[in-house]
């Protein structure tokens, strides 16, 4: 198990880290807009309400989180306070808000729902006893606060469910278009964003919050990396996806089938905010100020990763969001406070137009 390196000497939360735009309220009311135009796009051309992001699943994981007894007290704050082991439902999900061809290939989702936890919650979740991490694969988000972000949201949304043919068509010219950049040492987070992300496996990927949340009296990010072996193969590994529209999916299918899985959940503790902001989540935190250290161990047993049953259960009635947990992992930053409301109304509209309970599970949750 990591412990701290003698160097890393992570700052105190003081509510001073976070500033409040004047007009953050409007862009939150903008985003929420933004975001139902997606939903009822989707739901009068599929007759079936869907997410406004994150609205493909692609596997639908059981699995458990173990936290050690051996944490040092910088690590050990949270629900990683003290050991146990609790229930885990994981979610890998394509980033858009309309149910694309894989081929549309762009950057990938991993949502985690702790099941069990104890301590004051955050408002909006009272009641509950889960804690949500939301994660993409990639150390910095795509836009530096909410506003920046409603500007990508309002592209996206200007082509939800329009030209399938033309999106598959465009996304191999981005992909070929991001292999340039990256050989040049570069990368382009709007080129994956539009469809230009690498036909790679979604499970070989390491998975971050991005933006930031309290840790304890902490600030920090958190990612969950693949760390068995068979998962570990699968990074960067190419996924044949010629004629497969539901191929990622398929392949996560075909490797828990045989497979079982195991992952690490890290924290990156904030000890500069200059160089480790708080509002500007598009920075990626520099690891050789502050590495990830090993909180917790999360293991899946081999099984039916995704069924229509399963996608029942999670896809309908769940809701995944950073404000679903305890008030000592409260998110931070812009982008995580526009997630707030704007998750909340994602989840409102599927509830009602597809008349389910979207719930918090209180115990652990077998899928189907």
């Amino acid at each position: 198990m990591s412990s701290p390196a003698p160097h890393v000497v992570p700052l105190r939360y003081t509510p001073s880290v976070e500033v409040i735009e004047d007009d953050e309220a409007e862009t939150i009311d903008e985003l929420i807009a933004t975001m139902t135009k997606i939903q009822q796009k989707t739901y009068e051309d599929g007759g079936h309400a869907i997410r406004s992001v994150h609205a493909k699943s692609y596997g639908l994981i059981e699995a458990r989180l173990t936290i050690p007894q051996d944490l040092p007290p910088d690590l050990a704050q949270g629900i990683f306070a003290k050991p146990g082991t609790y229930p885990v439902v994981m979610r890998y999900s394509a980033i858009p808000g309309d149910l694309l061809d894989d081929n549309v290939s762009t950057p990938r989702g991993l949502s985690i729902k702790i099941i069990g936890v104890e301590g004051p919650r955050l408002p909006g979740s009272e009641g509950a006893t889960t804690q949500d991490f939301v994660m993409v694969n990639g150390p910095a988000f795509g836009a530096p606060n909410a506003k920046k972000f409603l500007g990508t949201l309002k592209q996206l949304a200007a082509t939800t469910d329009k030209a399938p043919g033309l999106k598959k068509a465009l996304s191999t010219t981005l992909q070929a278009v991001e292999k340039v950049v990256e050989a040049f040492g570069g990368e382009s987070a709007t080129l994956k964003m539009l469809g230009g992300h690498p036909k790679t496996h979604v499970l070989g990927e390491t998975y971050y919050t991005q933006a930031p949340v309290l840790y304890g009296d902490c600030i920090a990010k958190l990612c969950v990396a693949p760390t068995s072996a068979p998962l570990t193969a699968l990074t960067d590994a190419k996924v044949d996806l010629d004629g497969k529209p539901n191929g990622l999916r398929g392949a996560v299918v075909d490797f828990f089938a045989v497979n079982g899985g195991e992952w690490e959940i890290r924290v990156q503790l904030c000890t500069d905010l200059e160089k480790m902001p708080v509002e500007d989540a598009s920075v990626a935190w520099p690891e050789d100020e502050s590495p990830y250290l090993t909180v917790g161990r999360i293991v899946a047993d081999p099984q039916t990763a995704w069924t229509h049953g399963r996608s029942k259960v999670v896809d309908d009635g769940f809701s995944f969001s950073p404000w679903h947990g305890i008030a000592s992992h409260r998110p931070l930053g812009s982008v995580m406070r526009a997630r707030k409301r704007s998750y909340e109304m994602s989840a409102r509209f599927r509830a009602e137009h597809n008349q389910v309970d979207v719930v918090e599970p209180d115990k652990e949750a077998v899928l189907p």
